[in-house]
């Protein structure tokens, strides 16, 4: 063999590098994962030793405990309280309501007992009216054709000049506020009759009837002033002449009359001479 001639060589031929540092990054990366995986499956297998804490709500749940208490027990004493109020209010309304009919009742009794006692004063007075009528029909003098009775009185002084004054306005007129000297009403004319004696007596018949001393009517003396109705709440007067008589602006149809007691009874008779 020559020896030039061409020997061939038993050396490998060189890789190429690039594929070469390919193959070492691939082998890297599989050890690598190998070793991750490994070390993922020693922490795996190890027990577990450290404990985490978790916060303590024992205090926090304690206190809303004892506030949600605290609220139950401040409803009930309210309700409590309420249920009283009511109670109360209850129980006066009650108490009111039976002091209401009692004093209803009592008024009603004691209304009935005053009309019982007026039905009985009325009775009385008419009995007593009654009474007088009979009597004074018995000692009335006879009237004269004009309706003026012709009784003499036994008056003197003050009394006469009263009778004398009345007596001169028989026939005039009456007139409701009337005080004279044409037209009078029952308290004008008695009024006028007795200041012609220096008496000044009050305007109306009400006060007339309680101007004086109280007398009897089987008692009467010429010159008394009498009246009908109640002493104090009188709705006519006249004037007593005697015999019998009175002499009293009556009414718009009669006018100023003389007439016998019987006529109309009075009620009752005041003295002021």
């Amino acid at each position: 063999m020559s020896h030039t001639a061409h020997i061939p060589s038993h050396r490998k031929p060189r890789r190429n590098a690039p594929k070469t540092a390919l193959r070492a990054g691939v082998a890297g990366g599989v050890l690598s994962t190998i070793a991750v995986a490994g070390t993922a499956g020693s922490a795996q297998a190890e027990p577990v030793t450290q404990t985490i804490e978790m916060p303590t709500l024992t205090s926090g749940l304690s206190t809303a405990v004892a506030a949600s208490a605290e609220a139950t027990q401040q409803v009930a004493q309210d309700l409590q309280t309420q249920a009283q109020q009511d109670a109360a209010a209850t129980t006066a309304a009650k108490a009111a309501k039976k002091a209401k009919a009692e004093a209803v009742r009592k008024a009603e009794a004691k209304k009935k007992a005053e009309a019982a006692a007026k039905a009985k004063a009325e009775a009385a007075a008419r009995a007593s009216r009654t009474a007088t009528r009979t009597t004074l029909s018995a000692s009335a003098g006879s009237t004269s054709t004009a309706g003026a009775p012709s009784v003499s009185s036994n008056a003197t002084g003050s009394a006469a000049s009263v009778i004398a004054f009345v007596k001169a306005q028989v026939g005039d007129a009456y007139v409701s506020g009337g005080t004279g000297p044409n037209s009078w009403d029952c308290s004008g004319l008695v009024q006028a009759a007795f200041r012609t004696v220096g008496v000044d007596l009050p305007r109306v018949s009400q006060a007339q009837s309680t101007a004086g001393t109280q007398v009897s009517l089987s008692n009467l003396q010429p010159g008394d002033i009498l009246y009908w109705g109640g002493a104090g709440s009188a709705y006519h007067v006249g004037v007593y002449v005697g015999g019998g008589q009175f002499v009293g602006a009556q009414n718009s149809s009669t006018g100023v009359v003389q007439r016998p007691l019987s006529y109309d009874p009075p009620s009752g008779a005041v003295r002021v001479l």
